[in-house]
């Protein structure tokens, strides 16, 4: 193995501590620098982190000796930083969503090609062996011909536990884009690519109020639709629907269920990396767990981009920028959809990544942590 693949972090709020815990001390890649609007929290996570420095967003760009930058800004600033990142001659990888408008998205993955540099998106949880068991089963036709599908996410808001969720109501937020990457990905990985669409929309009250941290009893305003269902229509003539809300409270639901002619499935949460795939077949009387057969073991956030970095000319990166962009596409013409009434027909057009070989975590996470 080479020089480990030296990244820089923009962006150091909640999510960070999850991507850090995986990739800090991990011998394929080398945190160099952190930042954050926020100096004093770049310090304090610069000091956790052997070898990382803290500094302004200007100079990490910068820095000749960046070759990737982690992009967990909001997602307002997505598109931003990811273009001001690939003008600097440097990879992206980014959390979910690319961005907030499909414009901004397109315009990302164009410049990107154009400089020559790659692009990578969360969610990377569908890489784990949960999406990647249940995908393995229908390839191998346990299910027969797959048919349909079903999405379910409800919650109360995201409000009642995040201590600054403004972002989730305002435009570029909502159920949909928070939430609909992790399950219209696992969509894809398990149907294939979306040709079009069709959503409804609405939205339960006009103001949240904030119930934890240091704004708890704030109110904030909802200027997004906090509930929207949609039909999406796969490529190979499968249908899914789906429902994001923040409207709801609990559901019986099965996050995701596939159909086909002789089985059907129930795939676990794909906003985590695992959990219990079950098989009811045609001829069956009961619901079976399938072994995980597939995908990064005990896997965690950050693990698409050591992809990212393990990728070469044979192997494209699993949780790329193409498949990002037509998430992205497949979301905001569904809240197009909805608001229009009409069905609307995609334009992009991505590949089914190439399936996770079961990987047990000794083969990714061979730690050498020195702190």
């Amino acid at each position: 193995m080479g020089d480990p693949h030296r990244v820089g972090v923009i962006g150091l709020g909640v999510i960070s501590r999850a991507y850090l815990d995986t990739l800090a001390g991990h011998p394929e890649v080398n945190i160099v620098a952190v930042a954050d609007l926020d100096a004093s929290r770049s310090a304090e996570v610069a000091a956790t982190i052997a070898g990382a420095e803290a500094m302004s967003v200007e100079r990490l760009l910068a820095r000749p000796d960046v070759q990737t930058v982690l992009n967990l800004t909001i997602p307002a600033a997505h598109a931003d930083i990811s273009l001001a990142t690939i003008d600097a001659g440097k990879n992206v990888y980014v959390e979910k969503p690319l961005a907030v408008t499909f414009s901004d998205g397109r315009s990302i993955i164009d410049r990107a090609a154009s400089a020559g540099v790659r692009v990578g998106c969360a969610p990377d949880t569908v890489l784990g062996t949960g999406t990647q068991t249940a995908r393995a089963a229908i390839d191998g036709g346990l299910i027969g011909r797959p048919m349909s599908a079903s999405a379910v996410m409800v919650t109360p808001g995201h409000e009642r536990w995040h201590p600054n969720p403004d972002f989730y109501y305002a435009p570029g937020g909502g159920p949909m884009l928070d939430m609909g990457p992790y399950y219209i990905s696992a969509l894809i990985h398990l149907l294939g690519p979306v040709r079009a669409v069709t959503g409804a929309a609405s939205r339960l009250r006009a103001e949240r109020v904030i119930g934890s941290g240091p704004r708890t009893g704030q109110r904030i305003p909802v200027g997004v639709d906090t509930h929207l269902t949609g039909v999406l229509e796969h490529a190979n003539g499968a249908l899914s629907t789906i429902t994001t809300s923040f409207d709801g409270v609990r559901t019986t639901a099965a996050p995701i269920e596939v159909h086909g002619e002789t089985g059907t499935l129930a795939v676990p949460d794909p906003n985590y990396f695992d959990g219990e795939v079950r098989l009811f077949p045609l001829d069956g009387t009961e619901w079976r767990a399938l072994e995980p057969q597939a995908g990064y073991a005990k896997a965690s956030r950050g693990i698409g981009l050591i992809d990212l970095v393990r990728a070469d000319d044979q192997r494209p990166p699993r949780a790329d920028g193409d498949v990002a962009l037509h998430v992205l596409e497949t979301m905001t013409s569904l809240l197009r959809s909805a608001a229009a009434g009409q069905r609307i027909e995609l334009t992009t057009v991505a590949e089914r990544p190439v399936p996770v070989p079961l990987t047990p975590l000794e083969d990714w996470k061979a730690y050498a942590k020195t702190r």
